[in-house]
């Protein structure tokens, strides 16, 4: 298979680049499910429990608890969906949005920090493969 060795070494850089800024989360933070549901709300707005385990990849039954902790928190509300009266819609709440905000703020400040110690050669090339990182990403 064509670029397998290439593709390996990519996939270990990005582990290991996501552990990383996990580990530069605060304590008492969100967790990874609860930070998923909350970007999915934050990029594409109010969605039903099933369009978010949908566009997560994950069972909306997986899911569940994670919506009742965020709502009980107060991090997204609920309501009847207007086309539907069987399902809800989440949406993200003021203070939802601070949450999200502020988790990616600590890791952004990090990594901010980290760039002091490449070249601007490296801080190119590093803008350059998140576009490219961007686009696999969203390939279907």
């Amino acid at each position: 298979m064509e670029h397998l060795a290439e593709a390996a070494r990519i996939r270990r850089a990005v582990l290991l680049f996501n552990r990383r800024l996990r580990q530069e989360r605060g304590d008492g933070s969100l967790s990874a499910n609860q930070l998923t549901v909350l970007g999915h709300l934050y990029r594409h707005g109010p969605s039903t429990p099933g369009e978010v385990a949908a566009a997560e990849r994950q069972r909306p039954q997986s899911l569940t608890r994670v919506f009742a902790e965020l709502e009980a928190e107060g991090l997204v509300g609920r309501a009847p969906d207007p086309t539907d009266r069987r399902q809800s819609v989440l949406s993200l709440t003021a203070d939802g949005r601070r949450a999200l905000e502020d988790d990616m703020a600590q890791r952004d400040a990090w990594l901010a920090g980290a760039f002091g110690s490449l070249g601007e050669t490296e801080r190119g090339v590093l803008l350059l493969a998140a576009g490219v990182l961007e686009r696999l990403g969203a390939a279907r």
